[in-house]
């Protein structure tokens, strides 16, 4: 059994003592802010005193005196109007040392056994990457990997929309310039001319709208060839984006497979009296979710993004019948849509109605310094930024000790990234600083990446002096150790919450209070505690490293 539960088993057990009776559980264990004031505090006396007819105070000291000795813990202290602050023994944090080196560090079992589908990115395909795309990846990707290290069966899925008005635009543009479908950058211009003429110019507006007719109904050979042929053009781009980015899709399911099952389910739900007709349309009421009416078939019949959900989850759940959780992760700004299609799948599926089905909110990016220039059309896209970044990082790897200095380079465009979309909470707007982002020094992911560079270089280091790490259960703890402590219970909430931004905080204090040992202490002096040194530094760098695993972000060992 962990430390921790063993503190609260004896904190609930201490209160029943007093008729007080709280699972253990239930107990809530925090991590003081101040390390002076130990590794573990509960405030439960503060919470349970009315119920137990004492002070808080007077609480607190009871529950102190009712433990006996437990192992692991050096100290407990009464702080405030009734805080226990507990110390752990040098032992309990020796084992911790060593259980950071071990394989599976701070995996948990929370979710073992649950197939969880978690869908993210899901772009326009026939354009540049949006940027609200790639962010969606960043996030996904990272609650993905959270959910796998607490046990769960994660399908990653996309659903590019492939058909449309999009795709319209760009076989427009296409045929204009009598451009190679297969080329992404012509691809890419002729989606800016298509989309410029769209709005422009009425005469290019009613050919767009025709050619959309047309693609809808694969009436004109041409035409489809073009689309067909850009679709596998952006598909590959796509994937080459995202394998940069760490995710690989196990399953994609594109809007033109999803438009004709949701029209189905939308027909067959009428019929069902889950939807009704409003003037020629078919919608799901405000009656019906408590919410607002929307429209799933228009009065032309033709299915609207609603519909098209419909049926990616009914495709979804054909694939994968075993599902327990579902995931989708997009812009906060379709959290009301999301409420309104969540309440039309429980009123369709009622079978699926104990399942969690959850829309998780991503912010807006925006640039401290104006646009970044691009190539497609001269607007900040996924691709344009992680480019510039890339190139920025490039110029900064000129003098690394890194063995490839364009590997070393897409890794820091990549930290660079996705640290600053993760370092906050799920739903907040961010502010892209790319000087902030790509520096070595404060809260940004390359920072983290030297620090897993400096820890890597010292135990290389050591090894070419013959010392082996380590753990000395009789040290002392400083505070680099005593925070390793907590990594578990920090993944563990972020998988909860689904936030990983707990994630990275924790990593940024962690960093910092070893880059702030390293400034005092010499590592290698040739004294008997070198050996434990060089343990806790090797479980700091796999800390460090399994919590940008989690995050997405690659850990170099050189830079």
């Amino acid at each position: 059994m962990q430390i921790a539960a063993r503190i609260r088993e004896q904190i609930a057990d201490a209160l029943a003592q007093l008729d007080v009776h709280v699972e253990p559980e239930a107990v809530v264990l925090e991590f003081p802010g101040d390390m002076a004031h130990g590794d573990y505090a509960t405030s439960v006396a503060l919470a349970y005193a009315k119920q137990a007819g004492k002070s808080p105070r007077s609480l607190a000291e009871e529950i102190a005196a009712a433990f006996g000795d437990i192992d692991g813990v050096a100290k407990i202290e009464i702080a405030g109007p009734g805080f226990v602050n507990f110390t752990l023994a040098p032992s309990a944090i020796a084992t911790t040392v060593q259980a950071a080196r071990n394989p599976g560090w701070a995996a948990g079992d929370m979710l073992a056994g649950q197939e969880i589908l978690f869908e993210y990115t899901s772009p326009n395909l026939f354009k540049p990457l949006h940027i609200g795309n790639l962010v969606g990846n960043i996030v996904g990707e990272s609650l993905a990997r959270l959910l796998e290290n607490e046990g769960g069966a994660v399908r990653r899925l996309n659903y590019p929309s492939d058909i449309g008005l999009t795709v319209a635009k760009g076989v427009w543009g296409l045929k204009k310039a009598g451009a190679d479908p297969r080329d992404i950058a012509a691809l890419g211009r002729a989606y800016v001319e298509g989309n410029a003429a769209y709005e422009n110019d009425e005469a290019a507006k009613k050919e767009i709208e025709a050619i959309n007719k047309a693609l809808y109904e694969g009436s004109d050979e041409e035409l489809s060839a073009l689309r067909t042929q850009g679709i596998e053009a952006s598909r590959t781009h796509l994937d080459t984006i995202c394998k940069k980015l760490g995710t690989t899709f196990d399953t994609e399911i594109f809007e033109s497979e999803a438009s004709p099952v949701g029209k189905e389910i939308v027909e067959k739900g009428l019929v069902d009296g889950v939807f009704e007709k409003s003037d020629g349309a078919v919608v799901f009421p405000e009656s019906r979710s408590g919410l607002h009416t929307r429209v799933f078939l228009n009065s032309a019949g033709l299915t609207t993004y609603e519909a098209k959900d419909l049926g990616n989850f009914e495709l979804k759940r054909r694939a994968y019948p075993g599902w327990q959780q579902m995931f989708v992760v997009t812009g906060v700004e379709q959290q009301e849509y999301f409420k309104v299609l969540i309440a039309a799948i429980r009123a369709l599926f009622p079978e699926e109605a104990d399942k969690r089905i959850e829309h998780v909110r991503t912010g807006f990016l925006t640039l401290t310094t104006g646009k970044m220039s691009s190539r497609l059309g001269n607007v900040l896209t996924g691709e344009s930024l992680i480019a510039d970044l890339r190139e920025s990082a490039h110029e900064r790897t000129a003098d690394s000790r890194a063995d490839d200095a364009d590997a070393l380079a897409d890794m820091i465009a990549v930290a660079a990234l996705k640290f600053e979309v993760l370092k906050q909470q799920n739903g907040k707007n961010i502010v892209f600083d790319k000087e902030r982002a790509l520096s070595l020094e404060g809260d940004s992911g390359p920072y983290l990446q030297y620090t897993h560079a400096r820890a890597s270089a010292i135990l290389q280091k050591a090894g070419g002096q013959e010392v082996e790490p380590t753990v000395d259960a009789a040290t002392v703890p400083n505070d680099v150790s005593r925070l390793l402590e907590r990594f578990p219970a920090v993944v563990a909430r972020a998988a909860r919450d689904l936030e990983p931004h707990h994630i990275a905080q924790y990593l940024l204090m962690l960093a910092g209070a070893f880059n702030s040992w390293y400034a005092q202490e010499q590592f290698l002096d040739g004294t008997p505690r070198a050996a434990h040194k060089v343990a806790v530094t090797d479980a700091v760098r796999a800390t460090l490293a399994r919590g940008l695993h989690l995050l997405g972000i690659p850990a170099p060992d050189k830079m």
